[in-house]
């Protein structure tokens, strides 16, 4: 697997190649559509992402190398692409990783600070610390 840094640089470059932010709503939003769904299971209140206006879930399954895999669905159409842009830096990382891995300068670097609404902001800030969380407790 590629390290988060080249993860990231490759979402840039696909980022730089659109023009607008209205491109690259749409490219967002595409990449939600390739989500695999969440079971009604996997859509309980112990997944449920807290500070979202969306419903959020984030399912996290321990790898047997130490990698935590997650798996994530919402309700809404971008925020289900903002976490496909999750899941593609820290699905298959180990907590070292995702705790090491600065996701506010990321998100800054790929533009979506300034692009999306204070809601999505804060809700995105959530899922974040939901994963970060996640990591932390696999340490422990």
């Amino acid at each position: 697997m590629r390290a988060i840094e080249a993860e990231l640089a490759e979402l840039s470059a696909e980022f730089e190649v659109l023009g607008d932010w209205e491109e690259r709503y749409r490219y967002v939003i595409d990449l939600g559509r390739d989500l695999a769904p969440l079971s009604d299971a996997e859509r309980s209140d112990a997944n449920k992402v807290r500070g979202c206006a969306s419903q959020v879930w984030l399912v996290r399954e321990p790898q047997a190398d130490g990698a935590l895999k997650f798996r994530g669905d919402s309700d809404a159409h971008i925020v289900r692409g903002l976490i496909a842009i999750l899941l593609r830096l820290f699905s298959g990382r180990r907590a070292e990783e995702i705790l090491a891995f600065d996701a506010p300068a990321a998100f800054a670097s790929l533009g979506l600070s300034g692009a999306l609404s204070q809601q999505r902001s804060n809700g995105l800030a959530s899922m974040v610390a939901r994963i970060r969380r996640d990591a932390e407790l696999a340490l422990a």
